[in-house]
């Protein structure tokens, strides 16, 4: 069980107590005769205390990893079965020399151990951490895959506790290992492993064999699936923002467990479950749904300069399938890359572990953004292709732009009117606000057609925020002073660590805040000239003022610990924006032009629609509340 962190003032107590105990013992220090009384006392006490569990649980031996190493010789046979039972078979009779199968195909380099039978070590062999050391999924005793039983002379064992028989086969190109845990030579409890070539997906059965009066069928036997997370990524805390249990239920749902905090869920009849380490995970598909899992996921990173080395732990636990009395469960396990090139081969819609964004976001991401990319890195370089892919969704965009430009140019034109109606109409706010919105109307100038092509954008928006980060194909690829356009690019250290914005200064983060900064300008300019404070309406003008600074200081802190290859994107997405609205602004748009044409939309007769008559209706019923308030006020 992972042990709590304590945090540094219970540390500075404990030491304090601990020095206090110690003192007060060096005073107290007890004479040889009492230590041997004390020595008796305590032996009394622990044969009592055993013997009192002894009668209260007769029939039921749980026993330690420490209890089930292999025996040297008959002796330790003999008491080995003695705790394990029929199970002692296996660690008896196996001449298998070593401790760990090793076998490897072009992808993956695989150890099985003979204790527990699972995966002891997972290195990917075509890929490096930040620091160019290699990929290991599994090391170390990061992850433990256990089977939990009970025999039927009432004893609660553990696979990973005991010891398997491995075999090693070629059947074509394809490597089966098999780990058998053996009460006799035809009875026992299989894994079985086909690795096949050029594979991440590694198939995997679970059964037994002629166990029926050695497991204890009518109680559950439950498979526990735990794993921490390594660090492979440059900066821990933007990695563990994308390091998320995921799982899909029968039907297709896609779920996940808590992106920061800890977590937990039981959920029912699930097909898949992802334990995803940003750009690299760990997926335990099932043929059948697991009918209930209880899963969990914890945080490790509280500190990231000290807790370096794990950014989650994920656990599952869920009750095996039986078919009769036997086991026989058909699983998968995939160890790779979070990518969508490579999932999208396999079944069972594992793609969907990726987090494209939900609803309409993942539709772009999925259907637009990464066939885009995908066939311009094909022929470009990546920083390249991330420039062109942005100036062809600026191009399709601009007319976006147009119409917000447009539709601020038309309140600029129609300002000293709506001006002179808020002079005309100053005692009368009800009046002025009416006549506002009537002239606004019949000029098609209302200030929600500027707001419309705005909120068009805000899916493009998103779905690039969130494609950028879960983009494999960009990590450890080079642009100009980036290392890795998947991780933030460094121009300068810092001595020091400052709160949300790092040890560090990135460039792309800069850019892109000054380019934000004069876009902003650019439009808000615009903005402050053409829509003035209306009455009982927040101060817009204000606002945007305060946005100008606002948006570039977020920029600058919270990108600066993000992927560079976004920050990329927002710096030439804003000067392309730049760029647009000084064409139109000098070349398209002429205000003599709108001029004209708004004084003919004003003569034509317009009439109102539902929203304009009903927002009329609202703003009278305000004004008569507001009357009959300050008339009970001089009452």
């Amino acid at each position: 069980m992972e042990e709590k962190k304590l945090d540094t003032n219970s540390i500075i107590g404990f030491v304090l107590i601990f020095g206090i105990l110690l003192f007060m013992m060096w005073q107290n220090k007890p004479t040889p005769e009492e230590l041997k009384a004390q020595e008796a006392e305590k032996q009394a006490q622990i044969e009592a205390q055993k013997k009192a569990e002894a009668e209260k649980l007769p029939e039921t031996k749980v026993t330690t990893a420490l209890d089930y190493s292999k025996p040297k010789d008959s002796n330790a046979v003999a008491e080995l079965q003695s705790k394990i039972g029929d199970f002692a078979y296996s660690a008896a009779s196996s001449t298998f020399s070593e401790d760990e199968v090793t076998v490897e195909n072009e992808v993956l380099k695989l150890k099985f151990h003979t204790k527990g039978g699972h995966l002891s070590e997972v290195k990917l062999k075509q890929f490096v951490d930040f620091d160019s050391i290699p990929i290991h999924l599994v090391k170390n005793g990061n992850a433990v895959f256990n089977i939990n039983f009970q025999t039927t002379d009432n004893r609660t064992l553990n696979t990973k506790d005991l010891y398997f028989q491995p075999t090693v086969t070629k059947s074509g190109d394809y490597t089966i290992v098999s780990m058998k845990l053996k009460t006799a030579e035809d009875k026992y409890l299989e894994y079985k492993y086909i690795i096949k070539p050029n594979e991440y997906m590694i198939d995997f059965t679970i059964q037994s064999q002629g166990l029926e009066s050695a497991i204890n069928t009518s109680n559950p036997i439950h498979l526990d699936w735990t794993q921490k997370a390594y660090r492979h990524d440059q900066s821990i805390s933007y990695e563990n923002r994308y390091t998320r249990l995921t799982y899909q239920m029968d039907g297709g749902d896609v779920d996940k467990l808590s992106q920061m905090g800890d977590d937990d869920e039981i959920e029912e009849n699930v097909d898949w479950l992802s334990y995803r380490q940003h750009f690299f995970s760990s997926i335990l598909v099932t043929d059948k749904p697991f009918k209930e899992v209880a899963i969990t996921s914890k945080n490790l990173v509280e500190d990231e300069a000290k807790d370096s080395i794990f950014t989650k732990q994920f656990s599952t636990k869920t009750a095996l399938a039986l078919n009769g009395a036997k086991i026989n469960n058909n699983l998968k396990l995939y160890y790779g890359p979070t990518d969508s090139e490579i999932l999208k081969q396999y079944d069972n819609n594992l793609v969907e572990s990726i987090p494209f964004g939900w609803g309409i976001f993942g539709w772009i991401n999925k259907f637009l953004f990464i066939p885009l990319f995908n066939g311009l890195s094909s022929f470009l370089p990546y920083g390249i292709a991330i420039i062109v892919m942005t100036v062809l969704i600026k191009l399709a965009m601009s007319f976006v732009q147009y119409k917000q430009y447009l539709s601020q140019m038309k309140l600029k034109v129609l300002k000293p009117e709506l001006d002179a109606i808020r002079e005309k109409y100053k005692d009368n706010k009800l009046k002025a606000q009416q006549e506002t919105m009537a002239l606004q109307n019949k000029a098609g100038a209302s200030p929600l057609a500027g707001c419309l092509p705005a909120l068009i954008q805000m899916p493009v928006f998103y779905a690039l925020f969130m494609f950028f980060p879960t983009a494999f194909a960009l990590r450890q690829k080079k642009f100009l002073w980036a290392d890795d356009l998947s991780s933030y690019d460094v121009v300068a250290e810092l001595p020091f660590n400052i709160p949300l914005y790092g040890d560090h200064v990135s460039l792309f983060p800069i850019l892109a805040a000054i380019a934000i900064f004069f876009y902003m300008k650019l439009t808000t300019g615009q903005n402050q000239m053409s829509a003035p404070k209306q009455e009982g309406m927040p101060d817009m003008a204000k606002m945007m003022k305060y946005m100008i600074y606002f948006a570039p200081i977020m920029m600058l802190i919270f990108f600066n610990q993000y992927a560079s290859g976004l920050s990329l994107y927002y710096f030439i997405s804003n000067l392309i924006s730049i760029g647009i609205l000084l064409v139109i602004k000098n070349f398209i748009l002429d205000e003599e032009k709108i001029h004209a044409n708004i004084q003919v939309q004003k003569a034509k007769p317009k009439k109102e629609n539902k929203f304009q008559k009903r927002m009329k209706e609202m703003m009278e019923q305000a004004e008569k509340q507001k009357q009959m308030q300050q008339k009970n006020k001089r009452k």
